[in-house]
This record gives C-alpha cells, structure tokens and sequence, in this order.
C-alpha cells in the first residue's frame, strides 16, 4: 500500500483552528487594523507637525510651489499696499509735472508688481525668509503646546502667529518703495495667526495625547497582531495572509482619508480663488501620512508574498526546492546574503521604519524569524536537499 506524507504547508502536531478560537483571532485582527487606523493618523501629526525638520522640509516645498507662490505673491502685495502709501513713494520719484499721476501710477502697477513678486519668491534669498519665519512660527506653536516659554509666548497670554513682516519689508525694497515709507509700516503688517490664545488649552491636550498614542498604538497594534498569530496554531500561515491583506486595506484606506479630508477642509477653509494653493499646501502638509500610507501598504504585500511563499501551491513548492540546498547545506551563504539585502534596504531608507533604531531592530528580527522559519520547513520537506518529500510516497508491506 502506498502512503502520501503530509502537506508542507501544514503545521506539525496542530489541528486546524475552529468556532471561538478563529472568531477571537479575527476580531483581533479587525481591532488591530482599526487601532492602527488611529496609529498612522498620530504618528502623522507627530512627525509632521512637532518636528522642527520636517516642518521646513514642507515650508521649502511649498513656497516653491507654484500655485503657493500665486497665492502669497497676491497677500504680500496686498498687506504692503494696505499699510504703505505707495503713491506717497511714488510721487517722491516722479519729476514734479507727473506727481499728480501717482495715486493712478501705482494702482496700475498692483498687478504688475504681483508679478514681480511672484518672480522674487523663486530667489533663493527670499525662500529662506519664508522659511525661517515658518520656522520660528513652529517652534513657537511647539513650546506653546507643549507648556514652554520661548520668544516671548507664554501659555495662555498670546496667540502663535506666522511673521512674514520681514518678507514684506524685502518686498517693498525689491520693488523700489522708499525707506522712509517702509519704516513707518506697523509692526503687524505680514503677520498670521496660527492659534489663538483660547484654543491652547484643548491643544495642549490634544499634543499630550498626541506625543502617547504615536507610540502606544503602534506597540498595541503589533501586540495584537502577535497574539493572533499565537493563538492561530494550525493556521498560522494562513492568518499572516490575512494580516497582510488587512494592512494593504488600511494603507489603501489612509490614502482615500488624505484625498477625501483634504476636499473637504480646503473647500471650507479656503476661498474659490485660493482653492488651488489650498489643495497643493494640504498635499505638501499631508505627505508623511502618505508615506505612511504606501508604507503600510509595501509591508502588507511583503506579507501576503512571504505567506503565498511557504505555501501549498506548485509554485511555491517550487521555488522552495530550488532555494532548499542553499538553505539546508550552505546556510552561511544563506544567512550573508539576507544580511547584504537588509544593509542595502537599511542604506536605502525607503520607509522612515528604515531610518529609525527600532524600526531597523524589528523589521531585522521579522526578517530572522522568517528566514528560520523558512529554513525548517525546507529541511522538513526536502531533507535531502532537492527532493520533494511532500509529493514522495512510501511503500509498505
């Protein structure tokens, strides 16, 4: 009589799970995927908006933006015509059978003189004011929310503020205004408010929670999912599947969140005309969230392979009988060239897991566990190097 040996696929000595204990390794999935939902969205913020570096990297991005520089170009021409009396510079220039024209000169020259500032923000020079005045606009906004003095902004008596005054000033300069008249602009001229003094204290919670759940989500995220791996004895590599499948649905569902929120706050914040800088700055603000969106949707699909890999499929079989006498009988070889994939990953620092410690601890121990996991089952299907034990059968008397 002849006798088929066990699937590779399956797990030694365990029974295929059934009734609670498979609703219960689910429901920990659909709860994990949910948390980190909530994960993704607090690591944004955190990143995007308490980083001093990445809130340059924006500020740079977006004042190179064209539809940014329309947008700014019209509100430093505007904020320098509604506190200097350019017709006043004007007439000091113009020989005296032309100073009457001078109120007419310069309501001509607002849109010209737009133009020219729109010219004068691609300069290196003038993008760097824009930038540091970010800068400082975040650092205040930061100390703020985080209960800390500095320049002058203290919780509870003042309001965060974006100063383009000095940008003003350099524009009035560039475009000929006399010193006389730039002197006397006042000293609000240019300035935004980021945050009034009556909404620090809901934002100072909001920061608080903010600093915690970037991170205690995020280890909460990965417990859980460790725990249904645990408990799915005897379907273990088919509910890394489905873990893969749930990640590459909540990065798909963090990108459709960006497109959608980001209409729908531009829309109500913005005016028709200031629509398109709107919809580029929310991009440029958003784009960690959809790194991190892509990221979570390259580390699902990393699963889903990795989990088709070691399973039944002809395929797959396959391929593990050509990698198996690397794995079984030159496993040094083996182990060097995973180590100079993961270096050249790490030296590449495509997601930010790749350009932190931890996140290069935990993807390197995944990336161990799977390759000993790998390993075992080539030995157990194919103890002989390239033969298939899983397909041989075994004759008895």
């Amino acid at each position: 009589m002849a006798a088929t040996l066990p699937s590779p696929a399956a797990e030694v000595g365990a029974a295929p799970m059934r009734g609670r204990r498979r609703a219960l390794v689910w429901t920990l999935i659909v709860l994990a995927s949910l948390i980190g939902l909530g994960s993704i969205l607090t690591t944004w913020v955190h990143r995007q908006m308490l980083d001093n570096q990445s809130w340059k990297n924006a500020s740079a991005r977006l004042i190179e933006n064209p539809q940014v520089q329309d947008s700014l170009s019209v509100f430093l021409v505007n904020e320098l015509y509604d506190n200097v009396d350019v017709a006043s510079g004007l007439e000091q220039r113009l020989p005296d059978n032309l100073k009457p024209l001078a109120p007419s000169v310069a309501a001509a020259l607002r849109q010209p003189a737009t133009d020219g500032v729109k010219r004068l923000l691609e300069a290196p020079r003038i993008q760097q004011l824009w930038i540091n005045a970010n800068a400082v606009a975040q650092e205040k906004l930061v100390n703020v929310l985080e209960d800390k003095t500095g320049h002058g902004i203290s919780t509870g008596n003042g309001d965060v503020t974006l100063d383009l005054s000095a940008l003003v000033t350099e524009i009035g300069t560039e475009l000929g205004v006399p010193a006389s008249a730039l002197a006397k602009i006042p000293p609000d001229t240019g300035v935004i408010t980021v945050m009034r003094s009556d909404q620090l204290s809901a934002a100072q919670t909001a920061v608080k929670g903010v600093r915690v759940l970037s991170t205690g989500l995020l280890v909460l995220v990965l417990a859980l999912l460790a725990l249904a791996v645990y408990l799915a004895r005897g379907e273990r590599r088919q509910t890394l599947r489905d873990i893969g499948f749930a990640l590459v649905l909540v990065g798909l569902t963090v990108l459709v969140v960006r497109r959608v929120a980001g209409n729908v706050a531009v829309d109500a914040l913005t005016s028709p005309q200031g629509e398109p800088a709107g919809h580029e700055a929310w991009l440029i603000g958003s784009e960690i969230l959809s790194q991190i969106g892509w990221a979570t949707i390259l580390y699902g699909a990393i699963l889903l392979a990795g989990s088709i890999f070691a399973g039944p499929t002809a395929a797959a079989t396959s391929v593990r009988r050509r990698v198996a006498p690397l794995l079984n009988e030159r496993p040094g070889i083996a182990w060097a060239a995973v180590g100079t994939v993961f270096l050249l990953l790490v030296l590449w620092g495509g997601t930010h897991a790749l350009r932190t410690w931890w996140g290069i601890l935990l993807l390197g121990a995944l990336i161990v566990i799977g390759v000993v996991a790998l390993r075992r089952e080539t030995l157990r299907e194919f103890p002989r190097g390239g033969s298939d034990s899983a397909t041989a059968t075994v004759a008895s008397a």
